[in-house]
């Protein structure tokens, strides 16, 4: 028999494939993502005899798909954050069964609803996986009345996923009745369901009788599980008719697709693997670095591959392959990457743009540097002083706004030739990437007078107030010492200031101004100690009490008292200005 469309089937039917485990989800698969909201739109949907679409099955057969390929079972018992993963089934000498290829959500949402429960996290409730936080629910139908007509969701029956203290509740008003959806599935024919009515004293309530016959009815009897079954035994057919199934619209992202097929490709676990790359990440100190699984994975093809764009062709057996058998030093090189910046003082705020990690990944990677980069020792001080330097100018740059395939690969070629001269020891490839880019008016790294004049507007909470910094406090160590972005003048008292403290108009609006005392003009970089002495003490007896050396603060010579601050910030910006602009060529 060819692929085509077979003969419908109940729900029922599908509900006790899903029991007996022939009904299986493929890796290519992602997670179950339906709200409960959604869930019970979809049993509305069906009670009204609306469709709910056709449905795609893979008819798995060969032993090689089944030992080669992860397959997965269907969510019972879904919990918000604490399980959303499906079951892993080893399907090594598995008898034959069906993969969902189409109509997993609408599948898994049926069967939560009939056999299985739903947990969310209530509102101002600390996300802990306990009864408490995130109370088990299960589908339930009030044969009572239909709904209003003016409810949001336009629905006539009233399906919600309710707790058990919630059940009560309502079932203690006793002119309502709370039907638990799962209990249909009790009845073995209409004379049992019948009976059941006539011992509730339900016949003379005629919504209520037929409201629960017309719920048996749509489970039991009605086919409406209609789907089109998929007889190939060849894995790129089907993963090409996964894409063709799910590209459209909203269910799959196209990055959702390549990690499908990643995830299909490989033996190991990408579905947990990726995934706790990202959560490591997130972990390092107190950055909060957030990276996606695109990320990764465009991580791996910049690593590997001669084309990094995302296409399905760059995701193939022979690619995937590449990225597993070198997993452990991938997964351990990102990680270290992102430890390297938490030590240099970047964080999720100030890393604008993630992608500017990847030739950092790929320079550590290649030098085979990953196990030592974070060492206390100075190996490696010359390159990490270049890989802080490179990276505060190509963020501020926004070198990797646009086309960033083709800074990534421009990039990659640099430091791959850094690390094939022979002539010389390696070191992270600064000025080779400098002349690499700097016939690109767009993604050059040099600074012209109006760039400079606009990073002096950054005020001290914006993403690139610490590059900026950064760059001008560059003779600090910043190897594992954290600076806090300080104002010279302290904020308090340009916060507190009123017309009257001035003679004229333009002197209060100079002071009140925050690019002239929030600016960079006004911005330093101080240890946590240091920040803690100062305070809110004014920079004049800042500067006396602890005998400051102006000059490492880059504080100009003249007067710091606050009468003179119109001097001070206009001495000072042209200062940082001059530094800036040796640094920059």
């Amino acid at each position: 028999m060819s692929s085509g469309f077979a003969t419908p089937i109940t729900i029922k039917d599908a509900i006790d494939h899903i029991v007996a485990r022939t009904y299986l989800l493929p890796a290519i698969q992602r997670k179950f993502v339906w709200s409960s909201d959604k869930i019970e739109v979809l049993f509305d949907s069906i009670m009204r005899g609306y469709p709910i679409n056709s449905f795609m099955f893979w008819e798995v057969k060969e032993s090689e798909i089944k030992n080669e390929f992860k397959f997965y079972q269907f969510l019972t018992e879904y919990r918000q954050f604490f399980k959303e993963d499906n079951p892993h089934i080893d399907t090594k000498g598995y008898n034959d069964f069906y993969a969902v290829i189409d109509g997993q959500q609408r599948l898994t949402s049926i069967y939560i609803g009939l056999k299985g429960s739903y947990a969310y996290k209530l509102p101002r409730k600390h996300l802990k996986d306990t009864e408490e936080a995130m109370p088990t629910r299960h589908l339930y139908l009030n044969l009572s009345n239909p709904l209003s007509e003016e409810n949001e969701r336009q629905m006539v029956y009233d399906f919600q996923f309710i707790t058990k203290y919630e059940y009560e509740k309502k079932s203690s008003d006793k002119n309502l009745i709370w039907y638990r959806v799962n209990d249909i599935l009790k009845f073995n024919n209409k004379d049992e369901l019948d009976n059941y009515i006539d011992s509730q004293s339900w016949l003379a309530k005629d919504f209520t009788k037929q409201t629960i016959r017309k719920l048996y009815e749509v489970v039991f009897h009605e086919k409406l599980i209609n789907y089109y079954l998929e007889k190939t035994q060849k894995i790129d057919t089907v993963l090409d008719i996964f894409i063709r199934t799910n590209s459209g619209g909203e269910p799959l992202s196209f990055s959702d697709l390549l990690m499908s097929i990643t995830t299909a490709n490989w033996k190991l676990n990408a579905r947990e693997e990726i995934p706790d790359v990202v959560k490591k990440v997130f972990e390092i100190s107190n950055a909060g670095f957030v990276i996606s699984k695109d990320f990764v994975l465009k991580t791996c093809l910049v690593l590997f591959n001669e084309n990094i764009k995302f296409q399905v062709k760059n995701f193939e057996q022979s690619s995937v392959n590449i990225f597993e058998q070198n997993w452990d030093r991938i997964k351990k090189t990102i990680t270290e990457s992102f430890i390297l910046l938490s030590k240099l003082g970047f964080n999720n705020q100030n890393l604008k743009a993630k992608n500017a990690v990847i030739p950092i990944i790929y320079y550590i990677y290649h030098r085979k540097i990953e196990t030592d980069i974070n060492s206390p020792n100075k190996k490696y001080e010359d390159d990490k002083e270049l890989i802080r330097k490179w990276l505060c100018l190509s963020l501020l740059k926004s070198v990797f706004s646009g086309q960033s395939d083709t800074v990534l690969s421009g990039l990659r070629k640099a430091i791959k030739s850094e690390l094939d001269d022979t002539s010389k020891k390696p070191c992270f490839p600064l000025e080779r990437i400098k002349n690499n880019f700097k016939g690109d008016p767009a993604k050059n790294l040099s600074f012209d007078d109006d760039l400079i004049e606009v990073l002096f507007t950054t005020q001290k909470d914006a993403p690139d107030c610490f590059a900026i910094l950064s760059l001008i406090y560059s003779h600090l160590k910043f190897d594992g010492e954290y600076y806090h972005k300080d104002h010279l003048h302290p904020a308090s008292y340009f916060k507190g200031i009123k017309r009257e403290y001035f003679q004229t108009d333009e002197d209060f609006s100079f002071y009140s101004d925050p690019l002239n005392w929030n600016g960079i003009a006004n911005l330093q970089l101080l240890t946590k100690s240091e920040n803690l002495s100062k305070g809110t003490t004014p920079l004049k007896d800042w500067v006396t009490k602890y005998h400051i050396e102006k000059a490492n603060k880059f504080i100009p010579d003249g007067s710091l008292d606050i009468s003179d601050f119109k001097v001070f910030i206009a001495k000072r910006k042209e200062l940082l200005k001059a530094l800036l602009k040796n640094i920059v060529i």
